[in-house]
């Protein structure tokens, strides 16, 4: 069993997050996606995306995207308590995970790319998309920070793989690569922040 991953890509620190909090090790295989090591016709040939992260069974099973790597985990494991023990929690979970994926996460990919043409080699860049992207991250985040005004954590009052997505969505994406200053501007966001940062699993 091993992952292929880029180690600075979020949706592969996504996966690293989740597993580390989980206590569990795989071997990691390091593809340097900037330079394209993700288009080889080898690696194409077992990614149904070409992207990273992607996880390769002993079998020869291949699973991509993040958090469909982190359900197998929990299921093989039978420990899933980041995707919620009883029927609420799991909902509230997956509820919380795909509101800040798609709202906050995914847009914020949206703007970086667009915006910076990081890949323009290889994917058309809209400037204009871009902008728009950051400015549906921006608005998403007064939702994060009400949302954190009244629970410990994104989906409720345990930690859960919402609050890794939002972690990578608030540190990565706004702080670093928008420039967008969330820790600033959001006092509940800032100190949900810090309470995840003094994890092992987060540094």
């Amino acid at each position: 069993m091993k992952i292929y991953e880029f180690a600075t890509n979020p949706s592969s620190l996504r996966v690293g997050i989740f597993l580390k909090e989980m206590g569990i090790e795989v071997e990691r295989v390091q593809l340097n996606v900037r330079d394209g090591e993700n288009l080889t016709p080898e690696y194409l040939d077992k990614s149904v995306n070409g992207k990273v992260p992607m996880l390769e069974l002993d079998d020869g099973t291949n699973i991509s995207e993040s958090i469909a790597i982190c359900r197998y985990f929990a299921e093989a494991t039978n420990n899933k308590s980041l995707f919620g023990e009883t029927p609420a929690e799991a909902g509230k979970v997956e509820m919380w995970q795909r509101i800040v994926e798609l709202d906050g996460l995914y847009a914020g990919f949206q703007a970086f790319r667009n915006l910076s043409g990081v890949y323009s080699d290889r994917e058309r860049c809209v400037p204009e998309w871009g902008q728009e992207s950051k400015l549906r991250v921006q608005e998403f985040l007064p939702k994060l920070d009400k949302q954190l005004s009244r629970h410990a954590f994104v989906a409720g009052d345990k930690l859960s793989v919402a609050d890794i997505t939002a972690f990578l969505l608030v540190g990565f994406v706004c702080e670093r690569a928008l420039e967008i200053k969330a820790l600033q501007t959001y006092p509940n966001i800032n100190a949900w922040y810090e309470k995840l940062a003094q994890r092992p699993a987060f540094q």
